[in-house]
């Protein structure tokens, strides 16, 4: 039945996943609409348990997937190429960063930028330094980076390695399944595959409807703070409607159109913004402040690895750093098969060192320069951040409170709302195209189907948001640490995988060389004595002339 429908649509898909999925997204939206309550009665609960009861294992779990990353790219495999030998990347060194960073974290640095090194530094959150003081400042740039450097990244690279090494080296399809092959072979074709997919889709949708509600409102409050529209439902479902219209505009114009060209235009508006708040701030300060930064950084990187509140317990973590993480990894799917997509032809050591070293290195400048900058506000320029982002908890308006402070602050407000739409907007249609490809399992897939799930991504979102309030959002936000789960436990099963496939694959390369007929071993070595002997002649005859001489 589904078969005939898809044939009837024009839609070149597995038709299990993608009305399965479709149909689980209709009803999770009406649920959320009409029993708002109960759904957040129930995800909340199940959210809370996991924050509590399995926090620690987060904590240790994705410090366990970066050591792994670091050993693989260090290791014999880290010659490995992502695609058949020979294969050259497809694309360049700026465009694959530009791709990959705007798919990533882009939306959430304009976000969180001010926000979370002044939330921080008003209530430090180890609990031992004064809030406010210097110190707080400094564990406040490390826990910053901590949430947003290696850590992160390596939620996003994972999975991206495996999908490129099976999808590339294997030839299997673009679907989370594919990484299952070496543990149940061709099974992932069957209903336990379909499942994982199903789920992946599911999280994918949910992870990237957050993430544009809450882009929503920081343009809503930016809109607020310029021109004095009104924060309302009634705007809010507008933004969306124009951050979902563009981003299918993107993806229907496919991945070396729409989707490169806005990312580039992305990344070089938020470069002169990073450069406009560097040059109109203290320079000085900024640029020996970022350096020390690093040192920060690199000084708790290790500590904050493994911290997990234990002592005293206040629960911070599990609103924090669990939180962080167990939303991230809903984002891996999409974001891992994204950055799959674009690196076909690197190889492993490449890939990892510049998903995890090249994204980090900006987020370090990135931090330094607004962070830095709105302690300096806080210290010496008459301050106010801590109030609108501690006491009246006005996070979506912490950026524009912070460029109040700055010249000709209404143009660049202004601007930096484009920047966070376009952020928002290639996250939407990178988003779109990875689901179409969780669905097909195919690279290239009909506009048709991208045009859908970008428009179900702007729907779900619009419809939580707008028809439910924050209370709709609160319950999709515990939706996803919920889907987040099964992802992170995938995790190790992509560890393994990797390794026993590597393995595999080394021992069919050793096997291939012993089979190679004795006629043909013994030719080989033959010419190898031949060379060797005329060698030996030549410097024998070589050190004669030189003794005759």
């Amino acid at each position: 039945m589904s078969k005939k429908l898809a044939h009837v649509l024009g839609l070149d898909t597995n038709p299990t996943i993608f009305f399965t999925s479709a149909a689980l997204t209709v009803v999770f939206v009406v649920c959320a609409i009409v029993f708002t309550d109960t759904v957040d009665t129930v995800f909340g609960a199940a959210s809370q348990w996991i924050l509590t009861h399995l926090g620690w294992l987060y904590i240790l779990g994705v410090t366990s997937f970066l050591a792994f990353l670091v050993w693989i790219a260090c290791s014999r495999y880290g010659g490995v190429r992502l695609g058949p030998p020979g294969s050259a990347p497809e694309y360049g060194n700026l465009a694959w960063f530009c791709m990959l960073f705007a798919a990533g974290i882009g939306s959430i640095l304009m976000f969180w930028g001010v926000a979370e090194p002044i939330s921080h530094y008003a209530d430090p959150p180890q609990g031992d330094v004064e809030p406010e003081s210097v110190e707080a400042a400094r564990q406040a740039m490390g826990f910053t980076l901590y949430h947003f450097g290696l850590h992160t990244w390596t939620i996003f690279c994972l999975p991206a390695l495996a999908f490129a090494y099976f999808v590339y080296r294997k030839g299997l399809p673009f679907r989370v399944s594919s990484v299952f092959h070496p543990f149940i072979g061709d099974r992932i074709d069957g209903p336990l595959g379909r499942t994982v997919d199903i789920v992946a889709v599911l999280g994918t949708l949910f992870g990237v409807a957050v993430t544009i509600g809450l882009g929503t409102m920081q343009i809503n409050s930016g809109l607020n703070t310029l021109f004095g529209i009104e924060e309302s439902r009634l705007t809010q479902l507008v933004l969306i409607a124009v951050v979902t219209a563009v981003a299918v505009a993107s993806v229907a114009s496919g991945l070396d159109v729409g989707i490169k060209w806005l990312s580039l235009l992305n990344v070089v508006l938020a470069v002169a913004l990073l450069v406009f708040v560097f040059l109109a701030s203290s320079p000085l300060y900024l640029a020996k402040g970022t350096i020390e930064t690093v040192g920060v950084y690199l000084e708790r990187l290790v500590p904050l690895s493994f911290w997990n509140d234990t002592f005293g317990n206040t629960g911070w973590q599990g609103a924090w750093t669990v939180f962080y993480w167990a939303w991230t990894i809903t984002w891996s799917p999409f974001v891992g098969i994204f950055i799959a997509r674009i690196s076909k032809g690197r190889t492993i050591r490449e890939f990892v060192l510049g998903v995890l070293v090249l994204p980090t290195a900006f987020s370090i400048v990135w931090f330094g320069v607004f962070g830095l900058s709105a302690f300096d506000i806080e210290m010496n320029r008459g301050g106010g951040l801590v109030r609108e982002v501690a006491v009246e908890q006005d996070i979506p308006g912490a950026l524009f409170a912070f460029l109040e402070h700055f010249p000709m602050a209404t143009f660049v407000s202004a601007a930096s709302i484009l920047i966070v739409v376009i952020f928002f907007t290639t996250s939407s249609d990178s988003a779109s195209l990875v689901v179409d490809m969780l669905c097909s399992g195919d690279a290239v897939t009909p506009v048709r189907q991208r045009v859908f799930w970008g428009v179900t991504e702007g729907v779900v979102a619009a419809t939580v948001l707008t028809a439910t309030g924050v209370g709709g959002l609160d319950a999709l936000q515990q939706t996803i640490i919920v889907f987040g789960l099964p992802f992170f436990a995938i995790g190790f099963f992509m560890m393994a995988g990797l390794v026993r496939s590597l393995r595999a694959e080394e021992g069919e390369g050793v096997r291939r060389a012993r089979d190679i007929p004795l006629a043909t071993r013994a030719r080989r070595m033959a010419r190898r004595d031949t060379r060797g002997a005329v060698r030996a002649r030549v410097r024998r005859g070589g050190t004669g002339a030189r003794r005759g001489g």
